[in-house]
């Protein structure tokens, strides 16, 4: 979740084509068969990804060794496709194929001791995944790449300067090398080619069946991403609304939960009091935006109980009208009586080491019409803000709402939201929506979060990213993702994917890496079938 400025002028480059890609069908809700998959996404297409690699393992070893040496590899291609902005679905391509596995017999020399070749075995493979590619690259059957070779965990000495951005980014994941590993650096170019000029040199005079050490050794290994489209037939998607509406984990409610998480760079180490985070002022900017979409909530509760309006500054007492008013008083700089320029500050970290971490719920009242019958229906919203690694908020919020928002890191798809901590009990066994937005959501958890829930797609929409999301305006983006569940228009899953893009600083770039939903395809809703109205 870290904003990196050498990624700004693909986001250009995707808005550029949003406005003619992704215009809705001109004729309803239903479009034609086209020859490639019309996602619903607002900047990606769907691909069949495939490329082949091969690694070396010792004569006779084990099944499963090879495999751990192959999965090894196919985590580089990980850095690789994300610095070329592909988005590959899944989890660290470790779905490897043992069937693919083409074996054959190589006796490696050592020009130190070239009488004592020995013996190894070279492992061929071939890798197939589902894929995403921005749309300005959809015409692209195939990239050149690079995968790593055996050891190169032990060689970021040489992988970090040659063939990664060689920033603070680089830097901070050194640790996991594969993840910033970027071929397609021009310092890279140089390092592959005198490595393969090194192997081409000591394979001269070598007998059939023969390879160097240095082919062994090698730490780049180049590679051709193919790159196929898909065909399916397309359609305009909605949420399955009749369903919100009708109560799902709390009867008479449809019931929101949002989780935002701190934004101080984790990788980095950095740390800083709750008011003074990147993702304090977002989450108040989320709310203002929920608020905005649908007038009339009001704050309901909070636990641990505390009070949200009346505040402690020293000696002065400090009191809020409402919500609304706290929110004003971070955002718009609007003090209340007592508070002054000089111990604003005082009072914002008063009120964020009193809010964070904290299970606030707002409610509102609606009207809804469906099928002819009128029926009192709450809005409820719970929010939480200050989410780190910890998954228990996650776990509540997912467990209780219909449709469930995380705004923050990803902590490489080990952080809490880490599908092997959940199991299908921490899902409800009703429809619900999520959207999880953090750095590479499509890889980390829609594979392996749809088999968790009960019922698979035909009870779960999840909204992913296929590259890093954005820090900033992460917060309002989401505010207004859940603001079109709630405005009572009944938006396609494409209105809602537009309302959450958001601009940086003005400029509209269309930025949501490669958002997408999945579990779309099957639902039912439409509103010219069931028409409903919310008042």
């Amino acid at each position: 979740m870290k904003l990196s400025l050498t990624r700004l002028p693909l986001m250009m480059l995707l808005a550029a084509s949003t406005a003619v890609a992704c215009a809705a069908p001109t004729d309803g809700e239903e479009a034609s068969q086209g020859e490639e998959e019309d996602l619903t996404s607002l900047t990606a297409r769907a691909r069949k990804l495939e490329f082949a690699g091969y690694v070396y393992v010792d004569q006779g070893a084990a099944d499963s060794d090879i495999l751990r040496a192959v999965k090894q590899q196919t985590q580089s291609a990980f850095g690789a496709l994300r610095t070329a902005k592909v988005g590959v679905n899944s989890r660290e391509l470790k779905d490897v194929d043992p069937a693919t596995f083409l074996k054959t017999p190589v006796s490696v020399v050592d020009p130190a001791n070239p009488a004592a070749p020995r013996k190894m075995t070279k492992v061929a493979y071939t890798y197939t995944d589902n894929a995403l590619v921005p749309i300005p690259a959809a015409s692209r059957s195939a990239i050149s790449l690079a995968l790593l070779g055996n050891g190169y965990a032990s060689k970021t000495d040489r992988i970090l300067p040659e063939c990664t951005d060689n920033d603070k980014e680089a830097k901070e994941f050194i640790g996991s090398i594969w993840y910033v590993f970027n071929p397609s650096v021009d310092t890279c170019k140089p390092a592959m080619v005198a490595e393969q000029q090194k192997i081409d040199s000591d394979k001269r005079g070598l007998a059939a069946g023969q390879i160097p050490l240095s082919e062994v050794n090698r730490l780049y290994i180049p590679m051709q991403a193919n790159l196929k489209s898909v065909t399916q037939t397309t359609a305009l998607k909605y949420p399955e609304y009749d369903r919100l509406y009708s109560g799902g984990v709390e009867q008479g409610k449809l019931v929101v939960g949002m989780v935002s998480g701190m934004m101080a760079d984790w990788a980095a180490g950095e740390h800083h009091d709750t008011f003074e985070d990147g993702g304090y002022d977002m989450w108040y900017e989320g709310l203002r935006e929920v608020f905005k979409a649908r007038p009339g909530f009001k704050f309901a509760s909070i636990e641990p109980q505390v009070d949200v309006l009346k505040y402690k500054l020293g000696t002065t007492n400090v009191s809020f009208a409402s919500f609304d008013d706290v929110i004003a008083f971070e955002l718009d700089n609007r003090n209340p009586a007592g508070v002054t320029y000089a111990n604003r500050n005082a009072l914002r970290k008063v009120i964020a080491d009193t809010l964070v971490r904290h299970y606030l719920t707002f409610e509102v009242p609606v009207q809804v019409t469906m099928g002819g019958t009128t029926k009192p229906v709450t809005i409820k919203l719970q929010s939480y803000f200050g989410a780190e690694t910890d998954s228990t908020p996650h776990k509540r919020l997912i467990k209780t709402s219909d449709i469930f928002v995380y705004n923050g890191h990803s902590y490489i798809g080990y952080g809490p939201l880490d599908p092997s901590r959940f199991t299908a009990a921490d899902f409800p066994p009703s429809y619900q929506v999520m959207n999880v937005n953090g750095c590479v959501s499509y890889n980390y958890y829609e594979k392996d979060y749809i088999p968790l829930k009960q019922g698979g797609t035909k009870n779960l929409d999840l909204v992913s990213n296929g590259l890093e999301s954005w820090v900033n305006e992460s917060g309002p983006a989401m505010g207004r993702f859940v603001g079109a569940f709630i405005d009572g228009k009944q938006n396609s899953y494409r209105d809602i994917l537009k309302a959450a893009q958001f601009t940086y600083y003005g400029y509209d770039w269309g930025m949501d890496a490669l958002r997408v939903v999945d579990g779309e395809v099957d639902n039912k809703y439409k509103p010219s079938k069931t028409p409903i109205t919310v008042r």
